[in-house]
């Protein structure tokens, strides 16, 4: 059974949770990373730019969770998909927020490295299920 682990001596079967994945740990921390740098940028860019890389960004977790939820492996596999594309487009927000000088190059790559690793971790997930 996916996501099931034996508890204890009677054998007990509990459903484990989608906040125990590593990925989505890690994307949900790349998400509060974006939403304390998005605090940051200006007042004129509040309903456009600041909305759109907030949505991007809560995207990835909850659509790891939303899949981990899913009854078949073929809905799970979907999210994930999801996930990776929201992915990419909270690639090309975080490069823009750094060349309109939004954020600093350090707040960049601490950003863009989280938002690798989750890449990578998102890739062995669907290798794994695939």
């Amino acid at each position: 059974m996916r996501g099931a682990r034996i508890e204890g001596q009677g054998a007990r079967v509990k459903k484990m949770s989608f906040k125990s994945l590593i990925v989505w740990q890690k994307a949900y921390e790349l998400t509060l990373n974006i939403y304390r740098i998005a605090k940051k940028f200006p007042k004129s860019d509040e309903f456009v730019l600041k909305s759109q890389i907030q949505k991007a960004a809560i995207s990835i977790p909850a659509n790891i969770a939303e899949g981990y939820e899913r009854q078949h492996r073929k809905e799970y596999l979907q999210f994930l998909s999801i996930a990776r594309g929201s992915l990419g487009e909270l690639e090309t927000y975080i490069l823009l927020v750094k060349d309109l000088s939004y954020i600093t190059e350090r707040e960049y790559d601490q950003i863009n490295n989280l938002r690798s690793e989750v890449g990578r971790l998102l890739r062995g997930l669907v290798r794994s299920l695939s």
